[in-house]
């Protein structure tokens, strides 16, 4: 099997995050024996400047896109649709509020640094609090909830959210992040050379995915 390495750049805050990543596992899945991928989830913050207790929903979006309510209802609609596509279940009424996500992103990289697994399950419990329950991603019990899914440890968790740890390896990478072009999410980057945006249906991944593993080593 063809090694691909997977870096995953995304916010929690961003619903097609969830459908990207959902799109991407289905893809992966049709191509199980054919290549075999680590997912390593790398942080973007849609918000970083949201105050603690976050903004309502509907109001931030008007404010950001100028958009109104039922243009903010027909696109919770078409995300809903496209979470159903691939297994991805979005709560009717939408987020309700928007939050800062950057104790998330902490809780993420120390995820990361144990486990690739674990952090991919740590991932998907926070994009299911938050997009499907309507569950606040800056909730001290909503995170250490999300790390008992993942098989995390919640006390080194609540040590980690209490203190600063990590916060600086957390802005590098996502100034890094940055500098390399990325200003929108999902962004997927394949082997450090591909990039693949949006959240694209699995059949694009597949093809995609596909393709960059037929390339040769030397390309």
């Amino acid at each position: 099997m063809k090694p691909l390495k997977i870096d995953f750049v995304s916010d929690v805050a961003c619903p097609w995050c969830a459908v990207g990543l959902a799109s991407l596992e289905r893809a992966l899945d049709k191509l199980d024996g054919e290549v075999s991928a680590e997912i390593h989830f790398q942080p973007f913050e849609l918000n970083p400047g949201m105050a603690a207790g976050g903004q309502d929903a509907s109001e931030y979006l008007t404010q950001k896109y100028g958009s109104t309510p039922v243009q903010q209802k027909a696109s919770r609609d078409a995300i809903r649709a496209r979470g159903a596509a691939v297994g991805f279940e979005f709560r009717e009424e939408g987020r309700g509020r928007i939050y800062n996500t950057f104790n998330a992103h902490r809780l993420l990289h120390w995820a990361g640094l144990q486990d690739a697994s674990r952090q991919h399950a740590l991932k998907k419990a926070l994009l299911t609090a938050y997009h499907g329950q309507g569950r606040s991603p800056e909730d001290l019990e909503v995170l250490l909830d999300a790390v008992r899914q993942a098989g995390l440890d919640p006390a080194r968790a609540r040590e980690i959210l209490e203190s600063d740890e990590y916060a600086r390896e957390v802005r590098e990478s996502e100034q890094r992040f940055q500098e390399l072009g990325i200003h929108a999410v999902p962004s997927v980057i394949v082997n450090d050379r591909h990039l693949i945006q949006g959240g694209q249906p699995p059949e694009m991944f597949e093809q995609a995915l596909r393709q960059i593993a037929a390339e040769p080593a030397s390309a």
